[in-house]
């Protein structure tokens, strides 16, 4: 299948997930995940309907980012080192690793000489494995407080890696325990935050993803087929 094809299947179960569940398609964005991508290939994704692009590392975006013609958004998705934030602090539109104090500090940091406010997810580890980046859930309450002293970066929702594993019951018990924290905080009113994306479910797991709530999906390999 061409890529054209590929994301219009990707936009056909989409739609077929959230109607299941009552929800309306258009609110789900698809953030298409180009590692290891060409600037070609992501220029024909570009013209085939994709709008965002995600980048797991710094320096791959770097080498793809004035090489794309068509009017993109570029999303950090991956493990951001804070030591790399300086190169992409004013390149990307969101951040989707927020992760540790270390980071916002940054973040926070070089936003400031910037004058300008950096839109990131805070990510969470729901299913707890050790091969997975982000704070636990646990955690998240003392986190969001601690993010009232980085008035650089504006949170905007959640995001999580879902388990490692094929048991659909599993996966969706991870998901839908994210849409509680994401809900939870949402209901608080935190003027310092805006619960506005919950960015989880990729290739192999982003139906469910959408049946337990996300409004944000990150898709390669059913883009990209690698």
């Amino acid at each position: 299948m061409s890529i054209k094809e590929n994301i219009n299947s990707v936009k056909q179960k989409i739609e077929q997930a959230a109607l299941a569940v009552n929800r309306d398609p258009h609110e789900i964005s698809i953030v298409a995940v180009s590692k290891n991508i060409t600037p070609e290939t992501i220029q024909e994704a570009a013209e085939a309907g994709i709008k965002i692009i995600g980048e797991n590392r710094v320096q791959e975006l770097l080498n793809k980012y004035d090489n794309i013609q068509n009017n993109l958004s570029w999303h950090m998705i991956g493990y951001l080192q804070t030591n790399k934030v300086k190169y992409i602090i004013d390149k990307v539109e969101l951040i989707h690793s927020l992760d540790r104090i270390s980071l916002a500090k940054e973040i926070n940091k070089r936003a400031g000489r910037m004058g300008r406010k950096v839109q990131a997810l805070v990510q969470v580890n729901v299913s707890r494995e050790e091969s997975k980046s982000g704070i636990f859930a646990e955690e998240l309450p003392s986190f969001i407080d601690e993010m009232s002293n980085y008035p650089n970066i504006e949170i905007k929702g959640l995001m999580t890696i879902g388990p490692n594993t094929e048991d659909a019951d599993v996966i969706r018990a991870c998901f839908r325990g994210l849409k509680l924290l994401y809900d939870e905080l949402k209901n608080k009113g935190i003027d310092y935050i805006d619960m506005k994306y919950l960015s989880m479910g990729m290739s192999n797991d982003y139906e469910i993803a959408i049946q337990e709530g996300s409004n944000m999906v990150r898709i390669g390999r059913a883009i990209f087929d690698y």
